[in-house]
């Protein structure tokens, strides 16, 4: 029996993620995607599971569930995340499963004066996240996170504090 079996398998993925500082949304996503796992393989424990079982949820995805690749592909992260550092099982290479089609697209990019419209009718707290999002190049939780101290008025740049990956950086 396992050491940490009494712990029931999502409190134990939550508590992995938060020692090795992943985000929250990352800890809701993965958490999601390996209760929707158990669930499709009829609520069987993943350690009685292996690299068959994943490769056919993972397949099971992108041709039945018709899923975009980048969210396969979370997908699998989380189930390898799983194993790896939640249960300790080294699951082989998963080569038999079937790629979400990664569709060859356009980036869409607004214009200018489209920018502008939309951070007018904006008000308040939101117009200034907006604007700072737009000239700064934030991401939505580092414009909500930004607090006054982070703002070098001398230098023009502000202090992007525990970012994506954790990082801290600077933007003008």
């Amino acid at each position: 029996m396992h050491p940490s079996s009494a712990t029931p398998l999502l409190a134990q993925v939550r508590a992995k993620i938060r020692v090795t500082h992943y985000s929250i949304r990352t800890e809701q996503a993965y958490a999601d995607w390996i209760r929707r796992y158990v669930l499709f393989h009829g609520k069987r424990h993943p350690s009685a599971l292996g690299a068959d079982e994943v490769e056919a949820f993972l397949s099971h995805l992108a041709v039945v569930g018709n899923v975009a690749a980048a969210t396969q592909n979370q997908a699998k992260a989380a189930l390898l995340f799983l194993y790896r550092e939640v249960l300790g099982i080294e699951l082989p290479w998963l080569d038999n499963v079937a790629h979400a089609k990664q569709p060859v697209r356009l980036p869409i990019v607004l214009t200018r004066d489209e920018t502008t419209r939309i951070i007018a009718r904006l008000r308040g707290v939101h117009a200034l996240i907006g604007a700072l999002r737009y000239g700064a190049g934030l991401r939505i939780m580092e414009g909500v996170r930004l607090r006054v101290k982070d703002i070098d008025f001398d230098r023009r740049q502000i202090v992007v504090r525990d970012g994506k990956g954790s990082k801290d950086r600077m933007t003008m």
